[in-house]
């Protein structure tokens, strides 16, 4: 996968609803087919990123979890 179809969010340090609704904006801005880098360590974001991207249609393609930092990686589909 080249650099310019992924991105990356840092959403570490910040609590919900911000992780989710950074998300939400950095998806708006990228492309179809470009994919998204979340890194989050707020426990309720494995939960609300999760459903966030299965109600909007989007495709999570991988979520792991490192310690207490869960990254997700979330491919925009439309």
């Amino acid at each position: 996968m080249s650099e310019s179809t992924e991105k990356k969010l840092d959403a570490t340090g910040l609590f919900c609803p911000e992780p989710v609704f950074r998300t939400k904006i950095a998806i708006e801005r990228m492309q179809v087919g470009e994919t998204l880098i979340v890194s989050a360590d707020d426990p309720a974001s494995e939960d609300d990123i999760s459903r966030w991207v299965t109600r909007t249609g989007h495709e999570l393609v991988n979520m792991s979890k490192d310690g207490n930092v869960i990254t997700f990686q979330i491919k925009k589909v439309k």
